[in-house]
């Protein structure tokens, strides 16, 4: 007798982790504004420092808002290979520093790069992930008409753009889940055997097209039932109406942000960058 087949934990984005705690409280801003500034200070100081302050702050983060690990999907086993596959074909690249085996030098600079951009790519969807699993997706327009309002004297519409934003947001979970049960319903039909390939692959071009034409029915009708719920509570301009701005404890979150990012700059830039000139 087989044993059952673990079942895989699916991606949960732009659904917040129940909860009232001060992570899910802060201004939906004040994320924003936080993201945008680490993405910032990682694109022009990428360095091992300034990523392990970041994921420090995105575990502290997580412990405050009480994630848990439920909302971590499960890693494929092909995406564990293509890791694996990069970090030896990085490897071949040598470079600083080096490190002897017998009569071997093998240069680790190219391993080191590799690592250090793919735990950059996880520090990133961290900081991603953090926002979707403790922010409203309502409170996104009012927090991104509110920053963009220096803009408005440009003739910028501004409010549009928090509009749409928050329609994107909003329908991207339902769109994901009717993709799901229209995949879940063309696995139930049975399969059909076919003889030759040319009649295969018609077949899988002719069940391609059907999905593509129920899911932009889909699509659509979606699109025409929010339009209709948007209609009933006021029209578009209430979804970015609504009073939205920073408190306290949004400033003593940018505080702490800026002082664990200007630790980790100032040690990247002096102690370990001189060590590294001396090496």
């Amino acid at each position: 007798m087989t044993a059952p087949r673990k079942q895989r934990r699916e991606i949960v984005l732009l659904r917040p982790v129940p909860g009232r705690t001060v992570i899910h409280e802060l201004w939906a801003g004040s994320k924003l504004l936080i993201v945008a500034g680490i993405g910032v200070l990682l694109t022009f100081y990428p360095g091992w420092v300034p990523i392990a302050a970041v994921a420090l702050l995105i575990v502290m983060a997580a412990k405050l808002a009480r994630i848990p690990r439920g909302v971590l999907p499960t890693i494929p086993r092909w995406l564990w290979v293509l890791l694996v596959l990069g970090g030896v074909t990085a490897a071949f690249a040598g470079g600083d520093p080096v490190m002897g085996v017998g009569s071997v030098e093998l240069g680790l600079g190219g391993l080191l790069n590799f690592l250090r951009i793919t735990a950059l790519s996880i520090v990133l969807l961290g900081l991603g992930g953090m926002v979707s699993w403790t922010t409203n997706v309502a409170e996104i327009a009012p927090a991104v008409a509110m920053l963009g309002r220096p803009l408005r004297p440009l003739r910028i519409p501004v409010n549009d753009w928090a509009v749409t934003l928050a329609l994107a947001l909003r329908a991207f979970p339902m769109l994901i889940d009717e993709f799901r049960v229209l995949y879940a319903a063309r696995s139930l039909r049975p399969p059909e055997v076919d003889r030759d390939g040319r009649a295969r692959w018609r077949r899988w071009a002719a069940e391609l097209i059907d999905l593509l034409a129920a899911a932009i029915t889909v699509a659509l009708r979606r699109a025409d039932e929010m339009g209709d719920a948007i209609t009933a509570r006021g029209g578009a301009g209430q979804i970015s109406a609504a009073p939205s701005r920073p408190q306290r404890r949004d400033w003593g979150a940018f505080a702490v942000v800026i002082a664990v990012c200007g630790v980790a700059l100032a040690l990247e830039l002096t102690v370990l960058g001189t060590s590294g000139m001396r090496s």
